[in-house]
């Protein structure tokens, strides 16, 4: 299993003490002291890796039955090269489930305004985000973020050579909150998306699909 930009002390340990053989994989050192930590405390084995999730150069072709990715791909502007590095060392058959920000939540203001949080970045923002004013629980305070299309997101997915097999939206609202709160914001726009996928066990490339407007 591969926990990628799952530094921390949490998934790694947590499938390591259900038997899974895991390696871990995060661009922070510190991060991934945490995790040996809980592993040493716990005696438990991970293999830690220092690196981006856009270069794996260091892990082989086909290594990997499962990959486990929790909400990272917003801090990285392309995420072809994401998926492309995850496509190659993913076993065919390899199960990929990855959580994600969903474009809309990053698109807009975290202050509420009279008809709810105003839409108030392009969905086709270039480069990253600038720094958010008011609430920063959808944002992470002093990363660079950037909002990918549903495209980019589900579509670059397939291209890579997975198929989507399911997709949930953890549910954080809470309709009677404090306006301009986590749960009321995330009552009017969905903070995360997850995606259960499958990479495919041939090895033909998906062709975008083209239809005209």
């Amino acid at each position: 299993m591969l926990c990628l930009a799952a530094g921390g002390g949490r998934h790694g340990p947590l499938f390591a003490s259900l038997g899974a053989e895991v390696t871990v994989v995060d661009i922070s050192g510190d991060i991934l002291e945490l995790d040996r930590k809980v592993c040493s405390a716990r005696n438990l084995s991970v293999k830690t890796v220092q690196a981006s999730m856009d270069d794996l150069s260091t892990l082989a072709d086909r290594t990997f039955e499962i990959v486990i990715q929790p909400v990272s791909t917003c801090y990285l502007p392309d995420l072809a090269k994401v998926y492309g590095e995850i496509a190659r060392v993913t076993t065919p058959g390899g199960l990929y489930i990855s959580q994600h920000k969903q474009p809309s939540s990053l698109q807009a203001s975290a202050l509420p305004g009279p008809s709810g949080y105003a839409l108030v970045h392009s969905y086709y923002h270039k480069g990253a985000l600038p720094a958010e004013i008011g609430g920063l629980q959808h944002r992470e305070a002093g990363a660079l973020e950037f909002v990918h299309t549903w495209e980019a997101l589900l579509g670059g997915m397939c291209r890579a050579g997975f198929v989507i097999e399911d997709l949930v939206e953890p549910r954080h609202a809470d309709v009677p909150a404090a306006a301009g709160s986590f749960g009321h914001r995330s009552s009017y726009l969905p903070p995360y998306v997850t995606v259960k996928a499958r990479r495919r066990s041939d090895e033909t490339a998906t062709a975008s699909l083209w239809l005209p407007g």
